[in-house]
């Protein structure tokens, strides 16, 4: 049923992901497409600056997209998953997610650094890996159109992606990539909204495993509490 699938952050029902689904326009947990907000002094329309990051729906990555290996089933993952999320325990962001700038993107990022959080991805990356194919050679050469440094080379041929480990950075995509100085102007437009959503401290005490299906849209498969 789905091409690829990835370890996610996904928020809770409640504001957070009712607006983060309205935002971005597609709501992985239900699968649907939804109407945007209307909000004021917005530096573009909302589904241009969401163009990109819709179809994943409201997350933050821990293992990223990957094609399953020809011997794994998805019962088998499933299974994984489940031991892995009751094998780990909750991380607490004292500080909470604040909104950054990343590059010329806008994201939910921790107040302060996490060694936890980082663990527990890099745990995600490696212990699940098995379910992973290895990347095709289209897929290699895609991510090296940028200049990767030589962690980030080994991460790709190691993990299959160059953002994992120690090149790891928590974040929750809120645009595509904007012009020069529009990522302060969402920032300044989504701060008065967003922000009175993000408790402090932020607990990240689930996981969720995704799949993409064959247009391209992630939908949640199963959330499962860290209970280790």
């Amino acid at each position: 049923m789905y091409h690829r699938y990835a370890i996610y952050y996904t928020p809770p029902e409640g504001a957070l992901a009712r607006f983060g689904a309205a935002w971005l326009g597609w709501d992985m947990t239900r699968g649907v497409a939804l109407a945007h907000p209307a909000l004021e002094g917005l530096p573009a329309p909302v589904a241009q600056i969401t163009d990109r990051p819709r179809r994943y729906g409201l997350h933050a990555t821990l293992k990223p997209p990957f094609l399953p290996d020809a011997g794994a089933n998805a019962d088998t993952l499933h299974a994984a998953f489940g031991a892995f999320c009751a094998a780990h325990a909750p991380v607490t962001l004292s500080g909470g997610l604040v909104l950054a700038p990343l590059g010329r993107f806008l994201a939910l990022v921790p107040a302060a650094p996490n060694a936890a959080l980082s663990d527990l991805a890099a745990s995600a990356v490696r212990d699940l890996d098995r379910f992973r194919a290895p990347p095709d050679r289209e897929t290699l050469d895609r991510y090296r159109t940028g200049t990767l440094s030589t962690a980030q080379e080994q991460n790709l041929r190691d993990w299959g992606y160059p953002h994992v480990m120690d090149a790891f950075r928590f974040h929750i995509t809120l645009s595509g990539k904007l012009p020069k100085g529009q990522a302060a102007a969402l920032g300044t437009a989504l701060a008065p909204v967003l922000e009175p959503l993000l408790p402090v401290p932020f607990v990240i005490d689930a996981l969720s495993l995704v799949g993409e299906d064959a247009d391209g849209m992630f939908h949640l498969i199963q959330r499962v509490s860290l209970s280790g």
